[in-house]
């Protein structure tokens, strides 16, 4: 039986990108600090995000939703939400509802940084 107390996020600025590191069970119960953690940067006037899910064990709809609330004001600011690190298990149930078509996912982070770099990949 999963123990959805254990959920966490730590934090880091790498430039004007704001990581978000998720640790455990991702569920209706912990998808309000999720969402939490995103509106601050938000009102921090952090556009750029990503998530890395290196850590995150399982994630629930109501995990995946939170993502959906807050991609298009993000977007309409000039900033993305990218998705880095996942495990089989959590990238299928991203792919499953779709995702991969409206999210950057990639497994190194570091390239998903130099994505929002000014320079374009030609």
């Amino acid at each position: 039986m999963k123990d959805t107390t254990k959920f966490g996020i730590s934090k880091k600025r790498v430039e004007d990108v704001e990581c978000l590191y998720l640790k455990g069970y991702l569920d209706a119960h912990t998808a309000p600090i999720l969402e939490n953690t995103i509106q601050d940067s938000l009102n921090n006037g952090n556009f750029k995000i990503i998530v890395n899910f290196g850590e995150l064990d399982y994630i629930s709809s109501a995990g995946l939703g939170v993502f959906m609330v807050f991609i298009e004001d993000i977007r309409k600011n000039g900033g993305d939400i990218k998705l880095a690190n996942m495990n089989e298990k959590v990238f299928s149930v991203f792919d499953l509802l779709g995702f991969p078509m409206l999210f950057d996912i990639h497994k190194e982070e570091n390239h998903l940084i130099s994505s929002f770099g000014s320079v374009k990949n030609i």
